[in-house]
């Protein structure tokens, strides 16, 4: 067996940062990539398609991609600052282990410096409170003007915790809109589901909505009402406590080969907290929420019974539902019910609860 050196992935490391470091500088870099030349200033998309022929120090490059993609999940920014440390702590932890270093020992201490800088840097920030700090802050990550005054406006409309989505526009002004729609924390059932493989995203546009809290065992009880949305070339969204994997096996082969066009994902929260969430997106759609504690059978729905909305993003780990198409007094009458149930609440848990409600 041969000997793999150190040197190599780090290479790689140090190779993958050089090209994504100059972006520090908000210049655009016409990187040596296998796609179309083009202008970019963001460093997980160079990161993302750095490609070394030697196996080993793609190794390292493919490293320094996790770092800035796992920073861009999180944060949203900051992904050439991640790269930089990455390869400068991983660069000397490779010298320490060569000078005799115990390498278990090296990363421990790496983990307690890291967590000793963390406590720094939050001892230093302040909080970005102002319409004017936001407009700054988004201007510098954005590296436009206009764009950071048009997010300052949008968190001024929909607050911190809103939800705040981007679409191409088919003019050529960047514009705000404010529409009605909510956004939770599950994804996807299954990735073969996906229709963008580049974001790993599905957009729908005008789907129908089917929300229940019951599971989903066979697909006979979700038959009729396939049957009904497949005659009205409509696409499908499902919201279920749970489906079974026989069903998504059926969901994922009809679409495969084009029969229905339907995505899948489990509804947020649990118990109480998971009815008063369906609760919200049934009125947000203007779907009837079959709920399992009314006996209501799925093979019974009517297409009547579905809720709609203009655009539905579903990702690995949230799904977002963009103009629904409930009845605005229904939807007024449910806001008012929130905002009353948050004064009365008792504990910080629940005043929480009911905000993130009302945000999303």
């Amino acid at each position: 067996m041969g000997v793999i050196s150190i040197d190599q992935p780090n290479n790689g490391i140090l190779t993958a940062a050089e090209q994504v470091v100059v972006t520090v500088f908000n210049f655009g870099l016409d990187t040596q990539t296998n796609i179309p030349i083009s202008l970019v200033v963001d460093g997980v998309t160079i990161a993302k398609e750095i490609e070394l022929k030697d196996p080993y120090q793609n190794m390292g490059a493919k490293l320094v991609y996790e770092v800035a993609s796992k920073t861009n999940d999180v944060a949203g920014d900051g992904t050439t600052t991640a790269t930089i440390l990455a390869q400068s702590m991983i660069h000397k932890g490779f010298k320490a282990v060569e000078n005799g270093a115990n390498p278990v020992l090296v990363r421990e201490g790496i983990e307690l410096a890291s967590k000793e800088v963390a406590k720094k840097l939050l001892e230093k920030s302040r909080s970005v409170s102002t319409s004017e700090d936001i407009e700054n802050v988004a201007t510098i990550s954005s590296g436009s003007r206009e764009v950071g005054k048009i997010i300052s406006e949008a968190m001024k409309k929909v607050s911190q915790n809103g939800v705040i989505s981007v679409d191409e526009s088919k003019g050529f002004e960047t514009e705000l809109e404010v529409v009605e729609g909510m956004q939770y924390d599950k994804g996807y059932i299954s990735h073969y589901l996906v229709s963008n493989r580049e974001t790993m995203t599905i957009d729908m546009e005008n789907p129908y909505v089917l929300v229940t809290d019951q599971k989903i065992s066979t697909i006979q009880d979700i038959l009729p009402i396939l049957e009904q949305v497949v005659k009205a070339n409509k696409p499908l969204m499902i919201i279920a406590d749970d489906i079974e994997n026989e069903v998504t096996s059926t969901l994922i082969v009809n679409k495969l080969r084009g029969t229905f066009n339907v995505v899948a994902t489990k509804a947020p929260g649990f118990g109480d907290q998971q009815k008063e969430m369906l609760n919200d997106i049934s009125v947000l759609t203007g779907a009837t929420f079959y709920a399992k504690d009314l006996n209501m059978k799925l093979s019974d729905m009517s297409i009547d019974d579905l809720g709609t909305v203009s655009k539905a993003v579903i990702k690995k780990d949230s799904t977002t539902l963009i103009g629904g198409h409930g009845h605005k007094e229904a939807l007024e009458k449910r806001i008012q019910e929130i905002e009353s149930q948050m004064k009365t609440a008792t504990s910080e848990y629940d005043k929480k609860r009911y905000q993130e409600r009302l945000a999303k």
